[in-house]
């Protein structure tokens, strides 16, 4: 267990130790200390914090998941920005949880980690979902954004294709790219993975 703040490790600790088949093998209050401890322990799992001294946790990250392939790490952090999720994730983290997991969550976690199972709390996932939608609503063409946002607004085919002047099977031609460049299969589900990376504004 990796953090450096005491209070938040020590308490960790206890509520990991009251499960029978968990065993806290020690703990670390920077990324040095960890990557020692867990070079000389070899242990299954590392609850990994991000900010701390001695490099950090996307360091040692990085580093334990180089010497001990079989080791899993499992960043617990209060911080769930894109990049420090991608650092993380980039560095050989298997999960990444936050730090308002609630405990029976974080007991689940650390066992699905032992067994090589990939461990991601909701909003986090979510957060993901969003980055990757982003992504690929970035690619729209302004066409397709316009039709898209036309879509949103309940016109069918048909009315797009007046009021933009263009065919409808033109129409139809757009909204097949679009789907294909969201990974969706319908209008509903482009205009919902259109709202949740912002490239479509929420309706007020």
């Amino acid at each position: 267990m990796a953090d450096d703040h005491t209070v938040v490790r020590q308490g960790i600790v206890a509520l990991l130790s009251l499960e029978s088949d968990i065993e806290v093998v020690a703990q670390a209050e920077d990324g040095v200390c960890v990557v020692s401890a867990a070079t000389a322990l070899n242990p299954d799992v590392v609850l990994m914090d991000l900010r701390m001294p001695g490099g950090g946790g996307i360091a040692a990250t990085r580093r334990i998941c180089s010497l001990l392939p079989k080791c899993r790490v499992v960043v617990l952090t209060t911080y769930d920005n894109d990049q420090s999720i991608v650092s993380a994730i980039e560095a050989g983290a298997i999960g990444y949880l936050l730090k308002s997991t609630s405990t029976a969550e974080l007991v689940t976690a650390v066992r699905s980690a032992m067994a090589g199972r990939s461990v991601i709390t909701p909003a986090v996932s979510l957060q993901m979902a969003r980055r990757r939608a982003g992504g690929a609503a970035s690619s729209l063409t302004p066409r397709e954004q316009e039709i898209l946002a036309l879509v949103a607004r309940g016109q069918t085919n048909a009315r797009i294709a007046r009021h933009l002047g263009i065919g409808e099977a033109t129409v139809k031609t757009h909204l097949l790219s679009v789907f294909r460049k969201l990974g969706v299969s319908d209008r509903t589900g482009a205009v919902m993975a259109a709202l949740s990376s912002g490239v479509l504004p929420l309706p007020e």
